[in-house]
């Protein structure tokens, strides 16, 4: 990797843990500026011939103004954004759809690209789908997906020499942690709220 490059992945990671900080403060601003992260990602990945990801940046692209439009309709009187349950139901259902996706993009990576780790990007690239979907939606899971899918990804791009990027996944597991902690925090108080109305 060139130092240009070096240097443009790590305004990318800059601008990305930023969002996330953002995103687990319950703060709007999370997606425009998530937004411009992922399109940066999304040259780096290409380049890094790690084309899911790639791919999977533009679709989050998409989902960021998605969740940014939900969030805007779904503030507390603070400003910042109410957590919603996610029934058993939902879960299980969209879990199937994230596996049922890394299987088939996985093979489609696998027999028709040179991409590195078709499987496994795949996989991530697929489950990190439902977490931004989870994110959109306002549901506290989507916290323990991130740290899951995080976890892997600190290890894939180690491999991939993307030296950067695996230390800010390695940052955004203790964001999803500490996101994971406030929002159940929130959750705990609206429900308590609910309870003495």
């Amino acid at each position: 990797m060139t130092s240009e490059m070096s240097l443009y992945e790590a305004g990318a990671a800059f601008v990305s843990a930023w969002a996330v900080w953002l995103t687990a403060r319950r703060q709007p601003w999370c997606y425009p500026i998530g937004l411009v992260s992922v399109l940066a990602y999304a040259w780096i990945f290409t380049d890094s011939k790690l084309y899911s990801d790639a791919a999977l940046q533009i679709v989050f692209a998409l989902l960021l103004v998605y969740g940014w439009h939900r969030w805007l309709h779904n503030l507390d009187d603070d400003g910042l954004v109410r957590i919603a349950p996610l029934s058993r139901g939902d879960a299980t259902m969209h879990l199937a759809v994230g596996i049922l996706a890394a299987l088939v993009l996985g093979f489609v990576m696998h027999r028709w690209t040179d991409a590195s780790l078709p499987w496994l990007d795949a996989a991530l690239a697929a489950f990190s789908l439902v977490a931004q979907w989870w994110q959109a939606r306002r549901h506290v899971a989507a916290w323990w997906l991130w740290i899951a899918v995080d976890v892997v990804y600190v290890g894939e791009y180690l491999y991939k020499s993307l030296f950067i990027t695996s230390i800010l996944y390695a940052a955004f597991v203790v964001l999803a942690v500490i996101g994971l902690r406030t929002w159940r925090r929130e959750r705990r108080v609206g429900q308590s709220v609910v309870a003495q109305t």
